[in-house]
Order: structure tokens, then C-alpha cells, then sequence
């Protein structure tokens, strides 16, 4: 693709501008994709945006890593505006970082000599992926442990959640019939987050009112329609974690396995893309849908850097590589703002109709 206020209802709020007369208030809808650790980018992106008072937030949808990001996000928002919002991710990716602390699945020293952040060199990552190719997660955990789960019941209160002036879509893939769910703020739990972040080969099925669920991104990375049909904002802000374009031909098998997963992750995100550009093309402005469709602006949040990373380091929890991929996201953010930040509110900055001429 090319390239602290009281906590109201972002959809009725009127923002003030950093400086009088400065910048009229603009409100947003946020598409996070999933990715692992490397969701900690999207941390540093949204950490950047919520220090500008003239964005608000209307909505976000969330698949995976995104849909922590978002929940996190929206939980500490209700409880203290956008300065508590940014408190809560951190101390949420800290938690994360601890948890990993006396896990295996670590740099080799060749690899910290080098400044490199992938697991490929690790024996114990090639260990469990070669375990992962032989035995199911009901085989090599049975009792279905999740460090993931105590993190968010300590981390985000599900009540003040389920009425939180952010709207929230979390998307997860029912197993059964292979068709995207998407949760709203009354219905999540930390079920829900860790049914969005279920990797099969990992983890086992999350059940939710008696159905299993996989993670999100195999339906929906993130699901853009409700952003579209139910937010007031005309303006998504989308901050993808898998690339979507690759140079060169992936020859290893980590190398192959790698696109194949990005490839897989992004499909869906990109048929909706199309669907979005086809549709503000032919959706009757005069109508009360078809106006929403017509009026919709696509922005983009991005880094040359996630391409440079491997399917490994989203498993790497390490505080320094989290860091690193914060710093990262908030200065992809700041060059976004200083280009496009003018262009919130008025038109898009992502060309997606060049989606439609691959059809």
C-alpha cells in the first residue's frame, strides 16, 4: 500500500484545538490489525495521537494484538481521558514484557551480539515450531494456560468496558463455520480478547456461548464495515502490522511460512478495502447509507521498519524490543501527523481505488 480531557462520548464531543483558532477538532475511527508483539507499534502509535486534543476518538475495531490495543485503549480513556489511556497501554505492555521474563523463547546470543530481534536462531522456537507441526495445543497444553488471561482481568475492568464512550468491534473467527464475529463494548470479556488472539496451532479454541472461535485475523484484520455503518466518523485511520507488499521471492521455509501467514492476515482486510473504494463510487450520496460509503476517508499509519521483521519476533516479548517498536509506532505517527494531519477531516490520504484494478 502506498504510503486530556474529562472522558464524554467522543462522538459528542467538542474538542478544543492544541491553540486557539489552531486546528478545528476532528473525530476518528481507529483499524487495528493483530500481530503478536508487534502490536506494540500500534501501542506507540496511538500513544502519539492521544496527545493531540483536536482528535477524538469515535471508534475502533481490533483483531488480535489490535483488538488489546483497542480494549486497553477504550478502558482507560473511560476512567481518565486520554492521559490515563496512555498510562494503561504502557503498564499493559509492561505486564506483558514481565510475563515474559522466564519464558524460553528468547534471543540467542549471536543474535543480541547483532542487534537483531528475531527468534529463528532460538533452539527453543525451533523446538515448539516443530512440536506445533506434530501435536495439537490440547496435546501440548492440555489445560489451556494463557498467560495472556490473567494479564487482562487485572488489567482492564470488563464493566466500566461495556459502556465506554469508545465504541469497540472486536473481530474472531468462528471455527465452526469460518465466518467473523464481531464483539461490542456490552459483550466483551477476556474471553473475547483471548477468542480474537487465538492462534490454533498455539492455543486452544476459545468457546463462547458454546461456539469455538480462532483469532480474528483469519476473517477480519481488522473488520472495517461497522467503523463505516455505525460511527459517526467519516475519517478510519488504519495501522497495519503485516505488510502488505514484499520484495523478492521468500525461499527458506521461515521465509515462506511468513508471507503465508501475511498474506492470509491481510486478505480479507484487503477485499474490504475494495469493497469500500468500489462503493464510494457507486453509493447514491443522497442516500442515508449510501452517503455514509460515499463520504468515507481512509488514512494509513505505517513503517518500512515491520517489513524488516520476521514471523518470529511476535512472539518476542523482550521490554527492549517492545520499546524499540513503540518508538517506532510514535514516530510514524508524528510523520503522519506533519503530512497528512491536515487532511483528517477533509480527504483521504490512502488511494485504495488502485485495489480495483486488480479485480
Amino acid at each position: 500500500m502506498p504510503d486530556r480531557v474529562t472522558p464524554v462520548p467522543a462522538r459528542a464531543r467538542k474538542h478544543s484545538a492544541r491553540n486557539a483558532g489552531e486546528r478545528e477538532p476532528v473525530i476518528v475511527d481507529l483499524a487495528l490489525q493483530g500481530g503478536g508483539a508487534h502490536g506494540a507499534f500500534t501501542w506507540g502509535v496511538m500513544d502519539r495521537l492521544l496527545e493531540e486534543s483536536w482528535i477524538g476518538i469515535d471508534g475502533i475495531s481490533g483483531t488480535s494484538a489490535g483488538a488489546m490495543n483497542a480494549a486497553v485503549l477504550a478502558d482507560g480513556y473511560a476512567e481518565g481521558g486520554p492521559e490515563c489511556a496512555r498510562a494503561r497501554l504502557e503498564s499493559f505492555w509492561r505486564r506483558v514484557a514481565e510475563a515474559a521474563t522466564l519464558s524460553p523463547l528468547r534471543r540467542g546470543p549471536l543474535d543480541i551480539m547483532l542487534g537483531r530481534w528475531t527468534l529463528d536462531s532460538s533452539p527453543v522456537f525451533i523446538g515448539m515450531d516443530i512440536l506445533t507441526r506434530l501435536f495439537s495445543p490440547y496435546e501440548l497444553n492440555p489445560f489451556g494456560y494463557n498467560p495472556l488471561a490473567e494479564i487482562l482481568a487485572e488489567t482492564i475492568d470488563f464493566k466500566r468496558l461495556s459502556a465506554a464512550p469508545i465504541r469497540l468491534f472486536i473481530t474472531a473467527t468462528n471455527v465452526r463455520t469460518g465466518r467473523a464475529r464481531v464483539f461490542r463494548n456490552p459483550a466483551l470479556s477476556p474471553e473475547v480478547l483471548l477468542a480474537s488472539a487465538c492462534l490454533p496451532t498455539i492455543f486452544q479454541a476459545i468457546e463462547i456461548e458454546g461456539e469455538p472461535y480462532w483469532d480474528g485475523g483469519y476473517a477480519g484484520n481488522p473488520t472495517m464495515t461497522p467503523l463505516v455503518r455505525e460511527c459517526d466518523s467519516d475519517d478510519t485511520i488504519l495501522i497495519p502490522i503485516n505488510p502488505v507488499e514484499r520484495p523478492g521471492t521468500p525461499r527458506s521455509a521461515g521465509e515462506i511460512l511468513n508471507r503465508l501467514n501475511e498474506v492470509s492476515f491481510n486478505s480479507a482486510l484487503l477485499k474490504e478495502l475494495r469493497m469500500i473504494a468500489l462503493l464510494r463510487q457507486i453509493a447514491d450520496p443522497g442516500h442515508t447509507e449510501g452517503a455514509r460509503w460515499a463520504r468515507m476517508r481512509i488514512h494509513m499509519i505505517s513503517s518500512e521498519i515491520m517489513v524488516s521483521l520476521g514471523h518470529s519476533s511476535k512472539l518476542n516479548a523482550e521490554w527492549p524490543f517492545l520499546l524499540m517498536l513503540r518508538d517506532e509506532g510514535r514516530r510514524a505517527a508524528d510523520a503522519f501527523l506533519a503530512t497528512h494531519g491536515d487532511a483528517l477531516g477533509k480527504r483521504s490520504t490512502l488511494p485504495i481505488e488502485y485495489l480495483l484494478a486488480e479485480v
